[in-house]
This record gives C-alpha cells, sequence and structure tokens, in this order.
C-alpha cells in the first residue's frame, strides 16, 4: 500500500485534471516500453516486458494434451502468475496470493474469452492436432519482478511476445491400422511452427481517478482510483475481453466512451509492443546464429 501525504495525494489528482501527470505524461500516454524475448532457454517461448519501474516475465510451455470432452477441438491454455515478494513487500503471504489470483484469473478473461472460448484471443483451435483424441496444451506461466503500477497491461503484454516466441514442435500422425486405434503422434525434434500471434489482444487498462482516467497508471496513481477497467483488443479493433476493478461504478455511457479511447489507445500500443518484438526476434536470432 502506498502511503501519501494529503498534499501528494492532491498533487497526483491536480496533475491528472490539468492533463499533466507527475512524470510529465498526458493521461493517455503510455511510459517507455521495453521488450525482451528468449529470456528463458527451457521454455518453448518467453519474454521479459519493462514498462517503467514494472518489470514482469512470460513463459509459454506447450505439452501434449487431450482436448476437454466439451470442445473436441481445441487445445487447452492455463495462465498463471506469481507474483514475487521480492518485487514488492506487500506480496508477502496472503497479499501476494490473492493478487496472483486476480490478476491470472483478469488475464483469463482478457485472453481466453468466455468459459465457450467465444472472443478468445489466443485461437484455441489451432492447437487442436487429432480432433477428440490430441491436442497441445500451453502453460502460460507470468512473474512480476518489480511493481510500479499496471501490472495486467503489462503481464498481457508479456505473453503477446512470449506467445510470438513460442515454437511449438511439428505433430505428424502415425497412419494407424483400424480408424478405432488410437493414432501416434509423432512429436518432431527438429521442425517447429511458429506459433500465429495476429489477433491475441493487447490490454488496455483505464484507470478513474477523480473525473478523469488515465492508461498505463503508476502505483502511485493507483493509490488515488476510483475504478479500472481493462479491455483487450486485438489489431482487428475486436474486444475480446473486459474487467473492472474497484468498488465505484461506473455509468453505461462513459464505459462506452472508455472502449472508445482503448481503441485508439491499442493501435498505438500494439503497433509499438509489435515493433518491439520483431526488434527482440532479430537480437534472439543473431545471439542463436553466434551461438552455433
Amino acid at each position: 500500500m502506498v502511503g501519501l501525504s494529503l498534499g501528494e495525494q492532491n498533487f497526483i489528482k491536480g496533475g491528472i485534471a490539468q492533463d499533466l501527470r507527475t512524470d510529465g505524461r498526458k493521461r493517455i500516454s503510455y511510459r517507455p516500453i521495453f521488450v525482451e524475448t528468449g529470456v528463458i532457454p527451457q521454455a518453448s517461448g518467453s519474454a521479459r516486458v519493462k514498462l517503467g519501474g514494472t518489470d514482469v516475465i512470460a513463459s509459454v510451455k506447450a505439452e501434449l494434451g487431450r482436448p476437454a470432452p466439451s470442445h473436441p477441438d481445441q487445445g487447452k491454455v492455463s495462465i498463471n502468475v506469481d507474483c514475487s515478494p521480492i518485487a514488492e513487500p506487500t506480496f508477502e503471504g496472503r497479499g501476494g496470493e490473492e493478487l496472483s489470483t486476480e490478476l491470472s484469473s483478469a488475464l483469463q478473461r482478457c485472453l481466453l474469452g468466455g468459459k465457450s472460448g467465444a472472443g478468445a484471443g489466443i485461437d484455441l483451435s489451432s492447437l487442436s492436432i487429432v480432433q477428440g483424441k490430441h491436442c497441445w496444451d500451453l502453460y502460460i506461466e507470468g512473474l512480476v519482478v518489480s511493481s510500479d503500477g499496471n501490472l495486467l497491461d503489462a503481464l498481457g503484454a508479456a505473453i503477446k511476445a512470449a506467445l510470438a516466441n513460442t515454437a511449438i514442435p511439428k505433430a505428424q500422425v502415425a497412419a494407424s491400422a483400424l480408424p478405432d486405434d488410437e493414432p501416434e503422434i509423432d512429436v518432431s525434434d527438429e521442425e517447429f511452427l511458429q506459433f500465429d500471434t495476429t489477433s491475441v489482444p493487447v490490454i488496455i487498462t483505464l484507470t478513474k481517478v477523480g473525473r478523469h482516467y488515465i492508461v498505463d497508471a503508476t502505483t502511485e496513481e493507483e493509490s488515488q482510483m476510483s475504478s479500472a477497467i481493462s479491455i483487450s483488443i486485438n489489431r482487428q479493433g475486436r474486444i475480446c475481453g473486459l474487467t473492472k476493478r474497484g468498488g465505484a461504478g461506473l455509468d453505461p455511457s462513459i464505459i462506452l466512451d472508455m472502449i472508445s479511447v482503448a481503441k485508439h489507445v491499442s493501435e498505438q500500443l500494439i503497433n509499438k509492443l509489435d515493433s518491439e518484438i520483431a526488434a527482440a526476434e532479430a537480437c534472439d536470432d543473431e545471439d542463436d546464429e553466434m551461438d552455433s
């Protein structure tokens, strides 16, 4: 919890009201974003994202699994976040567990849509190998290394970058003697398929402080919020998920306005993030060539 004097609180709120935040940004401006990919060699894909003083890592592990009976033509994705006590003393014990659960649930809603999979930002059908028999299961792990606000957006960006870095082994179905036989899967050690992140969204959190809302709030700014809405939007402008936190209610017309602002901001963030991912991947490839 951030302990601010009344003067500091008024300074933060006054700056936001005048569209000049304490770090010099406007209300709808992000802090500089830095992306590094391939940070965990043992993972199928991984990335580190730094957003100001917020630093997070996401890793993806692909394993063979069985589709759920309700969705025989889809793979499965699970998302889990760990808040390190090193990042923030308040993450020690129960506080960290509760935040980890909250962030994991919010990421599930923003990236995987509803329980039916409708609106999912990650194409689960692309993970199917043999309908009803075999699929890829993706285990996505997020780690908060240091925290200075806007953890959800940073984790969403790290997951998108980690998925762009993810190579899934090419899986071929061996010809079986009988149609009812359990199909054998031959997983290649040499051929990999790059995960398609075209429709994977970014998450834009709009935090309401006083009468105004801001993007990419710092921890101090978050301490003054009345509510926040996180909206996941992909490159096509499609809303993949929405989640709200904070006790104060929001008028539906304000929510529509926030969605409109989020769509505008998402275009800029996606372009910036994609260029950072491309640069990180190019750097990663150069390192691999030097190693070989």
